[in-house]
């Protein structure tokens, strides 16, 4: 039995828009899956959620897309990121790049180097102000990061890159 065309027109019709829709959401659920979001934030964001953790320890890394140092070092957080999924300890990197190169620049970069890890933007002016809100000892190279957990009572700050192993011996140390 043959179909008459204008048949097979209305199914092929119904195919394409069904095929449309799947695509459509099947893209959607990839972006949204691959995509990193990055909220921009500043210091006194970062400070209410460092001291509002309870027993969670915080690895802070600031670092740039432009930094090579701190490039170099990013796969050591981002392993410790995913070494630390379930448990109390959370890595943070906070990039210190422009807003205006979130879009162009940040999250290409991200996207590139395949980080899973939560990243924010700091939007600060005037460093010589917030920098040693960070750390006393921080002279605002890159990279740096603080070590956080409120109920421990540590607070410790580590200016300058890490070698492979480093992270995880100074954690040890500080019992995080």
């Amino acid at each position: 039995m043959e179909l008459p065309v204008y048949c097979m027109k209305t199914i092929n019709q119904s195919v394409l828009r069904s095929f449309f829709i799947v695509a459509v959401c099947f893209g959607s659920f990839v972006q949204s899956v691959s995509a990193q979001q990055v909220p921009i934030i500043g210091l006194d964001e970062l400070e209410n959620r460092l001291n509002n953790g309870a027993d969670t320890s915080y690895i802070v890394n600031f670092w740039a897309t432009w930094c090579g140092p701190c490039v170099k070092e990013l796969p050591f957080f981002e392993n410790l990121h995913v070494k630390s999924e379930g448990t109390d300890r959370k890595v943070l990197l906070v990039t210190l790049d422009f807003v205006a190169q979130l879009e162009s620049k940040v999250i290409p970069f991200l996207k590139e180097k395949q980080i899973t890890s939560e990243v924010l933007l700091m939007d600060e002016d005037k460093p010589n102000k917030w920098i040693p809100r960070v750390s006393e000892d921080w002279s605002g190279a890159l990279p740096a990061t603080l070590f956080v957990n409120t109920q421990k009572k540590t607070r410790h700050f580590h200016e300058g890159s890490f070698e492979e192993g480093d992270l995880e011996k100074l954690l040890l140390k500080l019992g995080l």
